[in-house]
This record gives C-alpha cells, sequence and structure tokens, in this order.
C-alpha cells in the first residue's frame, strides 16, 4: 500500500525568522502523522528549515534546482549544493516554473535524472490549462507530460519519483477539482507509467492532487484510490491549517 506524502510549497513566501516560528508551531501539532510530511522552502529558508526540522518527522525539500552539478549558471543551484545541507527532495516542474521560466518537458527530464543521481526525490508536478480540460485534451497534455518529463529512467528512479497532478485552472484560484476528475486523471498518469515501466513499478509511484487543497477538502481528495497525498500552496503558510491537511487522513 502506498503512504500518503503530503508536502507544503511555500513558492516565494517567508523569511528565515518567519520560517523558525512556523516550525516552532507545526511540528508538534503533525508529530503523530503516519504520513510523510514536506516542508519546500525557498533557498534562502532551507538551512533554517533544516536546523528547525531536526528531531522532527519533518522532511526539506527545495522548489527547483540546475540539472548541472557546477558551471557558469549564474543564479542557479545544483543538486548537489542542495543534497550537501541536507535537503531530501525538490519540486520539479511545476506550472509557474514552465509559465514563467521556459521551464519544458525536456529541462525537467533532466533535473529528474540529477536528482536521482545525487539522491533527492523529486516531485514532478504535470497538469493541464482550463482550455485544455474544456477542449477534451487533458489527457493528452498531462500523459504527453509524463511521457516526457519521466522518460529513461531506471526502476528503482521511477519507484523513487513522486507526481504531483497540478491542474493550472486550480492553482492558487480557489477552485479544485472535483475529488472524480481529480482521481481520473491521476488514473491516465498511473496507466501511462503502466506503458513506460510496467504495472509493478507503477504501482509504486506516488501520485499527489495539488491545486486549491486547503483543510476543508483534503479528506475527501486523499481518500480516493488513486491520490495519494497532496501537494500544498497557500494552504501549507499557516501552521494550524497545514496540520488540518496533514492530519486529515
Amino acid at each position: 500500500m502506498r503512504k500518503k506524502v503530503i508536502a507544503g510549497n511555500w513558492k516565494m513566501n517567508k523569511l528565515p525568522n518567519e520560517t523558525i516560528s512556523f516550525f516552532e508551531e507545526f511540528a508538534p501539532l503533525v508529530k503523530d502523522t503516519k504520513n510523510e510530511v514536506v516542508i519546500c522552502a525557498p533557498y534562502t529558508d532551507l538551512f533554517y528549515a533544516i536546523l528547525s526540522a531536526q528531531n522532527t518527522n519533518i522532511k526539506i525539500g527545495a522548489q527547483n534546482m540546475h540539472w548541472e552539478e557546477n558551471g557558469a549558471y549564474t543564479g542557479e543551484v545544483s543538486p548537489q549544493m542542495l543534497k550537501s545541507i541536507g535537503v531530501e527532495y525538490v519540486v520539479l516542474g511545476h506550472s509557474e516554473r514552465r509559465q514563467y521560466f521556459a521551464e519544458t518537458d525536456e529541462t525537467v527530464n533532466k533535473k529528474v535524472k540529477a536528482a536521482h543521481n545525487v539522491g533527492l526525490k523529486p516531485i514532478v508536478c504535470v497538469g493541464e490549462s482550463l482550455e485544455q480540460r474544456e477542449s477534451g485534451k487533458a489527457k493528452e497534455i498531462v500523459t504527453n507530460q509524463v511521457k516526457l518529463g519521466l522518460k529513461d529512467l531506471t526502476n528503482d528512479q521511477i519507484t523513487s519519483t513522486i507526481v504531483a497532478y497540478e491542474p493550472i485552472w486550480a492553482i492558487g484560484t480557489g477552485k479544485t477539482a472535483t475529488k472524480e476528475d481529480a482521481n481520473e486523471t491521476i488514473k491516465w498518469i498511473r496507466e501511462e507509467l503502466v506503458n513506460m515501466y510496467g504495472k509493478e513499478n507503477a504501482d509504486k509511484v506516488i501520485i499527489q492532487y495539488g491545486g486549491s487543497v486547503k483543510s476543508g477538502n483534503a479528506k475527501e481528495l486523499f481518500e480516493m484510490s488513486d491520490i495519494d497525498g497532496g501537494l500544498v500552496g497557500g494552504a501549507s503558510l499557516k501552521p494550524d491549517e497545514f496540520a488540518k491537511i496533514v492530519n486529515a487522513v
């Protein structure tokens, strides 16, 4: 049985002192959960998050990285840099990275491989726009992102990859896919993974839902057959609210 992984994506929010305060309040609220809890913090908060998460059950993730080990890439951070300070997870291919920073399925694939090469666990985001869903292209768009972004991995690499289905039209809008729609799309993702890596491996892949997840809808989403937790945006900035999401199932 796949475990639930609930990850908070803070995006470009919180200063170091706010990070420390968050963990002081949040950690006691989730200490008894059997779910995996991850906080994906901005680069400037990572060190403070790692220190604050010591002796807790909370893992730390980054929100992006470059695929190269080092070099003349001003402003970028390498997988080795993240690993060296104790980061365990990294979000890759988020729709905001694709929309604003020219991220492509090809660069996502490079980053996924680079993450695995140093032992980071990638959380790979896929999702369609409202226009694509309404025109009946959602399955084509999402499965193609999976096919290109997760190609040429080993069996060990694919089974330690997390996929986050995030319909673009539900991110930060307050709109949420119905639990049935989310579950159906995640089944499409798993079917594509079966085609790529076989059923035994595909069944081990954790697939989250993201897109305006909050305490009021987390339980019904996470109890669906194929939804293995969530990638949570704005609601993860508030300790009490995020704790309710983590403890929803």
